[in-house]
């Protein structure tokens, strides 16, 4: 695990996407490794700001951000996404930290929490909820928008293609590519109970109108996202 930054630390990203009228995401990279992290941004009913996953990005995006509204959430997905999280809490100090109630131990260590999942009320149309099966130690955020709902996952869905080099060859060998999955690390490091957590996902996959899956290692799934969320339910065996 990669130590958390003390300063603003601008790495390699692509440019903000605009998915909907109150989604936005960008994909950026993670020191000396090519898996890749995706931040997404949520605008709220109240018209402040949730920050899923935050990155560190050059000052004209973040501009772009603070455009949108006041960042008000910041959201720590899991004991192992803090590295960013303490320079997002010293760039806006009264922004709420909010990470999964088993990941607080952990994200702690690198910055002041205000709730977990179950402490917060993001108001019409957004929810936070910890996954069935994981101990508590991740969860999901849906989004309802005009055009559908969203669902953003961490590291409990991975959605990457084979990569080149000998980093691709080891995640392929550990089962970390090769499209939607559950990979062979999260169900060693967070699965407490595969029956419960692919119930779960299953119910996500059901919930009506959804318009797109999002997950912090991978591609964004608008074409079919229940299917994805679906064959990802399969990888749990």
């Amino acid at each position: 695990m990669a130590k958390a930054h003390t300063a603003w630390k601008v790495l390699p990203h692509g440019p903000l996407e605009t998915l909907t009228d109150n989604i936005w995401r960008v994909e950026g990279t993670l020191p000396d490794m090519p898996l890749k992290r995706v931040f997404t941004v949520v605008r709220l009913a109240d018209g402040c700001l949730l920050l899923h996953n935050a990155i560190a990005l050059d000052e004209v995006l973040m501009a772009e951000i603070e455009g949108w509204g006041v960042p008000r959430y910041l959201v720590v997905p899991n004991g192992w996404h803090r590295l960013d999280a303490r320079i997002f809490k010293q760039r806006y100090p009264r922004i709420e930290v909010i990470c999964p109630r088993g990941a607080r131990r952990k994200v702690e260590q690198v910055v002041e929490i205000a709730g977990s999942y179950d402490d917060v009320d993001l108001g019409r149309g957004v929810e936070l909820a910890h996954l069935d099966g994981v101990g508590q130690m991740e969860g999901v955020l849906q989004v309802s928008s005009s055009d559908g709902v969203t669902l953003v996952f961490n590291d409990i869905i991975f959605n990457m293609v084979h990569l080149p080099g000998v980093f691709g060859l080891v995640y392929r060998l550990i089962g970390s590519t090769g499209g939607a999955r559950v990979t062979h690390v999260a169900r060693l490091m967070m699965v407490k109970d595969r029956e419960a957590l692919a119930a779960h996902l299953q119910r996500l996959a059901n919930v009506p109108d959804l318009r797109r899956v999002i997950v912090s290692h991978g591609a964004m799934e608008s074409a079919d996202p229940a299917g994805m969320v679906r064959r990802a339910v399969a990888t749990l065996g």
